[in-house]
């Protein structure tokens, strides 16, 4: 992960990343001609040091003209905006399978939007609301596509939890197996496998029903899985008379 300071791609005395808007307003919104420049010197990047650091570009980034970012570049460029598509697992998923991502964080009022229309190539958003700045945003992506590239996790740990297949994850209970007459549900100590799958499978299920139902609009069932929601809707709606 490299940090980039929008700044240090500025050209004038006072380092200006933001400027009035044009037409009034308010607020600052930020300028075209560093954000280009940063993106463009970041795309010709080749190598980067393991781990988290902060980068401050050489003087050459600075001086003439960087090349501009090719069509159809063979990695993203995206802007954090509240007008991008929405962050899901699905998305995580395809970016943790590209080589590299760049992350442009907006700030103030937003980015000139001649960014939106002739740099990025993709927008995204982490919900519908508004930050300060891009940057929380941009560590939330960063976080969720992370955990999906192989060897960051131990194997199998993102395999089975919520969104992964649709549905949210089953309840998951540890040692005591009793607390405060509390039981953990019998069949997680049977050692039977086949039946802790099902179990784990029928409880992710009622709890994507009883959490999020819209979800299971887009989930494949299987005929039995099928009877189970059935039968889950019919348990629900007796509890709620």
């Amino acid at each position: 992960v490299r940090l980039h300071n929008i700044r240090h791609y500025t050209l004038d005395k006072h380092h200006t990343a933001d400027d009035y808007p044009y037409g009034g307003g308010a607020g600052m919104v930020m300028k075209a001609e560093p954000l280009f420049r940063a993106a463009e010197w970041v795309y010709s990047l080749t190598d980067a040091p393991p781990g988290i650091s902060m980068y401050e570009p050489p003087p050459e980034a600075l001086v003439g003209e960087v090349p501009s970012i090719p069509e159809g570049s063979s990695f993203p460029v995206i802007l954090m905006s509240p007008r991008g598509r929405l962050l899901n697992h699905s998305v995580a998923t395809e970016l943790a399978l590209q080589q590299r991502v760049i992350l442009i964080c907006g700030h103030y009022e937003g980015v000139d939007e001649r960014v939106h229309s002739h740099l990025v190539t993709d927008e995204i958003s982490i919900g519908d609301y508004v930050l300060t700045g891009g940057e929380l945003a941009a560590m939330v992506v960063a976080d969720a596509i992370a955990r999906l590239v192989p060897g960051v996790l131990s194997e199998g740990s993102a395999e089975d939890e919520s969104h992964a297949a649709g549905l949210l994850e089953y309840p998951q209970y540890t040692r005591p197996a009793t607390f405060r007459g509390m039981d953990v549900p019998p069949v997680l100590l049977s050692g039977h496998h086949a039946q802790v799958a099902a179990w784990r499978r029928r409880e992710a299920i009622r709890h994507t029903l009883h959490h999020r139902p819209d979800l299971l609009e887009a989930v494949q069932l299987t005929k039995e899985e099928a009877r189970w929601l059935q039968e889950l809707r019919y348990e629900a709606e007796k509890q709620e008379e």
